[in-house]
């Protein structure tokens, strides 16, 4: 997994590349507060390699919360900045800072 962060100079965004290695996987999603965690939203595309990889444009200066859903199961990336409890959902979500 792996998140890649591009400030952009001229606009208060960030490009955020989501990626996941999921070879196995038929599909995979990123869901979070940028998207109102729509799994058709956040979608990836998958690689020959077996990674799955979308870029957002994501509005700089904020805190969101987010996971990867790959084949319907949620998972946390390793690589967030930290994690944040959600009492709805029972569990921990990544934490990504623009």
């Amino acid at each position: 997994m792996s998140l890649k962060k591009q400030f952009v100079k001229t606009k208060p965004v960030c490009k955020v590349t989501f990626s996941i290695d999921a070879k196995d996987a038929d599909s995979a999603a990123v869901v979070g507060d940028f998207n109102n965690w729509n799994v058709e939203e956040g979608a990836l595309s998958k690689l020959k390699n077996g990674t799955f990889k979308a870029t957002y444009d994501l509005v700089k200066d904020a805190i969101y919360e987010f996971k990867y859903v790959i084949d319907g199961i949620y998972v946390n990336d390793p690589e967030a900045d930290f994690y944040k409890w959600n009492d709805y959902a029972g569990s921990e979500n990544s934490v990504l800072v623009v």
